[in-house]
């Protein structure tokens, strides 16, 4: 797993352990900034049930102003990743 593109592009991400938490695909990641265009650029982003964090990561590196990650349980590795 790791961020697609922009100024992080190629940055590995880390998982947690064990089956819990189900990373999003890079082709899925891809599809979805894909429709979004340039409107990531300077948004404000919510990350629910962030799990490793990839998407908002993603969004922060394509040029989001900011981004909220919600996940109880992997707080740790959002941390570790961003």
């Amino acid at each position: 797993m790791r961020i697609i593109t922009g100024t992080a592009r190629g940055a590995r991400l880390k998982a947690p352990k064990g089956l819990d938490t189900r990373p999003t695909a890079d082709r899925v990641k891809e599809s979805l900034f894909s429709i979004l265009g340039e409107r990531v650029r300077g948004a404000r982003v919510l990350d629910l049930f962030a799990g490793t964090g990839s998407l908002g990561l993603e969004a922060l590196s394509r040029g989001a102003a900011s981004a909220v990650f919600v996940d109880r349980a992997t707080v740790s590795v959002i941390r570790e990743n961003a």
